[in-house]
């Protein structure tokens, strides 16, 4: 009995510890805990939904765990094909783990970094930042060093991808090193390495000016000027009135982007964007101003009126950036997307009574400072839909002249 009991701890809240597990079992299940197979092995579970294969075995009379890899790499019968041959070489005496050890040491640095990236892909905010991870180091590491054994990389080789864009592009160039330092901590916790190169090049890069570059905004003054342009261009319209929505709604390109149409409800004039898309990680009322709803209604007739309210040319694929960014400029402003939030706020500063909470809320800015925060318990939801609806009229040019309007 008390074997049992200690099998059940063992195993966490599996029900299938006297049971293999299934190919269907294994893609589906999302409950965090430890799943049993059979020879050692089972599935792990952890709280963000990450599953892993795990093998416990007795290796020289001693337990040890060793990791299998993820089960989005390693497929059941893979993992169980491992697991056979690990108890096998440990009865005879040998040891998996130095084995397996022995194997990836010999991996380059682009294999680690391609593990490292499957590895931490399922934990990323959006598949956005995961395709940015592993981009950044496509472009700007793996022509250096990406043939070289990842034990083998030294701080030398770290500083020669880093000194060319330290200064050119310094923000890059921060990411840059944190990428190859995350690659390498992975590297020094299973053993193929005793440090971190990137944690051992400070003293030797120039310090980098801090200033931060601010997005190219439009002056608030400009904008109808822009909107004119906008809706007289060739470009296409679905692109147009996505563009017009991040203006009209003062929000970041990517939640315009990505928006779906369960989102809305035109009848009522409100968008809920859920808390996964926003950057503040919480559910975001917004109110929308008439325009903005036609906006809407006009983008719903070019398609199903289902999913991706602006989707891409390539199917089931958003609206690029790019493609906003690009049409910017072919209007002939060199200004930034994100610039438009800029550019209403300081008109909120400079041509409204609009309270300070009532234009953050407004940009779904999250506040800083603790001691405001618990008491901004409000959204300010019915001032922010005055201001949005005085915004259209000052950018759709009926409203250019008048002075500080009170919300």
């Amino acid at each position: 009995m008390a074997d049992v009991k200690a099998a059940i701890e063992r195993t966490g809240p599996s029900k299938r510890a006297e049971k293999a597990l299934s190919a269907a079992f294994v893609r589906t299940v999302t409950a965090p805990g430890k799943y049993t197979d059979g020879h050692g092995l089972f599935l792990k579970v952890d709280t963000s939904g990450a599953k892993r294969w795990v093998q416990r075995i007795m290796i020289r009379g001693k337990r040890t765990e060793i990791g299998m890899g993820s089960a989005s790499l390693v497929t059941l019968a893979e993992a169980r094909e491992a697991a056979l041959q690990n108890r096998k070489l440990a009865r005879a005496g040998g040891d998996p783990l130095q084995s397996k050890r022995a194997s990836e040491a010999l991996l380059t640095f682009e294999e680690a970094s391609r593990k490292v990236h499957k590895i931490h892909e399922p934990t990323w905010r959006n598949k956005k930042h995961a395709a940015q991870f592993i981009s950044t180091l496509e472009t700007y590491t793996f022509p250096r060093i990406g043939k070289l054994k990842v034990s083998e990389v030294t701080t030398a080789d770290v500083l020669a991808v880093l000194q060319p864009i330290w200064l050119e592009k310094p923000e890059t160039a921060r990411r840059v090193r944190q990428r190859i330092g995350t690659v390498m901590k992975w590297a020094v916790a299973n053993g193929w390495r005793q440090d971190n190169p990137a944690d051992a090049i400070a003293q030797a890069l120039p310090k980098q000016d801090k200033t931060q570059a601010h997005r190219k905004a439009l002056p608030y003054d400009k904008v109808p000027e822009f909107l004119d342009a906008l809706k007289a261009s060739s470009a296409g319209d679905a692109t147009k009135l996505a563009l017009e929505l991040v203006i009209l709604t003062a929000s970041r390109s990517g939640e315009v982007r990505l928006a779906e149409w369960s989102e809305f409800d035109l009848e009522q004039a409100l968008w809920t964007r859920p808390a996964h898309r926003m950057k503040s990680k919480k559910e975001h009322r917004a109110p929308l101003s008439p325009r903005a709803v036609e906006v809407l209604l006009q983008a719903r007739k070019l398609g199903s009126g289902e999913g991706l309210v602006f989707p891409g040319t390539k199917y089931g694929k958003p609206l690029s950036d790019m493609t906003l960014s690009k049409l910017t400029k072919a209007l002939g402003y060199d200004v930034d997307v994100h610039g438009f939030r800029t550019s209403f706020k300081t008109w909120t500063q400079e041509r409204t009574n609009t309270p300070r909470d009532v234009s953050e809320a407004a940009l779904a800015h999250t506040v800083k400072d603790k001691a405001e925060a618990a008491y901004a318990r409000s959204d300010f939801f019915e001032k922010r839909r005055s201001l949005m609806e005085k915004w259209e009229k000052f950018v759709l040019g009926s409203s250019a002249k008048v002075i500080a309007l009170s919300v």
